[in-house]
């Protein structure tokens, strides 16, 4: 495999390269480091079959050059500052939407048709089926950044259509691990270490939530993407459970022993298009052959220990 990964300097995107590279594909990177972390590609640079190429996707003429000689696209740049979109629309749009499609333009430049992309379990708005399935009835939207997250399927879904694109979209659930720079988890320590007597917890903090780990979501993509070889492969990614948002904020304040009073902000969400419920339905993934390795609970420590040990990254946001 030829593969270019847009993001690929990113929390998921870098976890991506150093486990293509290790299968002996080649890689290039395509980052504007807006959030992503140079020192997520150390190892990557140690191969020879890696390259990176510092570019911004709204700069379609370098994309499109950086675009050449591969067969293989995974989409993973995104703006993914869910909670503060309404303090910036046009950030979803631009970032989401319309590099969403430069990248499809730059493909079809060069003749590469394969696209993963991942998309959000948001696209589901606040939906009446749970746990809930890939077919389930169009969502009303509740947030700009899923709103933006569905425009970007429908164009990839017209692409394969009309350019004969294969496309693989994968609807995540939230994603923890090695490399996690935002997120309830990043919060939560970043709070617990400035004040571990009391903590700010948005919402009422009976919002339940599934979180996946990082690398149980690489093994869903590239197990997808060798067994399903349909022109359009949606797959919902996520575990059989959920979570309260107090149940993972006890098991971090566990890990760090410490018991802080909780002032809640108060409302079933923590903020304009935070979806109350997010549980997805996994049986087609599952049907491929894979299923998760670690529960949300040990997902969430494997977060806490690895930001302990790089608590750098919480100083540079």
């Amino acid at each position: 495999m030829q593969a270019l990964i847009t993001g690929g300097a990113g929390f998921i995107g870098s976890n991506l390269a150093d486990r293509l590279l290790a299968e002996d594909h080649a890689v290039t990177v395509y980052d504007n480091f807006s959030t992503g972390q140079r020192d997520f590609l150390l190892q990557a640079h140690q191969n020879k079959r890696f390259r990176l190429v510092e570019g911004d996707l709204l700069d379609r003429e370098r994309l499109t050059q950086a675009m050449a000689g591969h067969d293989t696209v995974f989409h993973l740049a995104a703006n993914a500052d869910v909670r503060f979109g309404t303090h910036h629309p046009e950030r979803d749009l631009q970032q989401n939407t319309i590099a969403t499609f430069h990248v499809l333009e730059a493909m079809r430049t060069q003749g590469v048709k394969r696209i993963a992309f991942s998309s959000t379990g948001s696209i589901y708005g606040e939906p009446q089926v749970f746990p809930t399935p890939e077919t389930a009835p169009f969502p009303v939207q509740t947030s700009l950044y899923g709103a933006s997250k569905l425009a970007g399927e429908g164009l990839i879904s017209a692409y394969c259509t009309g350019f004969g694109f294969q496309g693989y979209i994968f609807r995540f659930v939230s994603i923890l691990g090695e490399r996690y720079t935002h997120g309830h988890v990043f919060d939560f320590y970043r709070k617990l270490l400035s004040n571990p007597h009391e903590i700010e917890v948005l919402g009422n903090g009976q919002q339940r939530k599934s979180y996946l780990y990082v690398q149980d979501c690489l093994d869903a993509i590239l197990l997808a993407m060798t067994r399903a070889q349909e022109p359009l492969n949606i797959f919902n990614l996520g575990t059989e459970g959920y979570c309260c948002v107090n149940d993972s904020l006890t098991w971090i304040c566990d890990h760090l022993g410490v018991q802080p009073h909780r002032r809640y902000s108060g409302g079933e969400r923590g903020w304009i298009g935070d979806s109350p419920f997010i549980f997805l339905d996994t049986t087609k993934i599952r049907s491929l052959g894979w299923k998760p390795r670690c529960t949300i609970r040990e997902g969430v420590i494997k977060t806490l220990q690895y930001l302990q040990h790089h608590r750098d990254l919480l100083l540079r946001r």
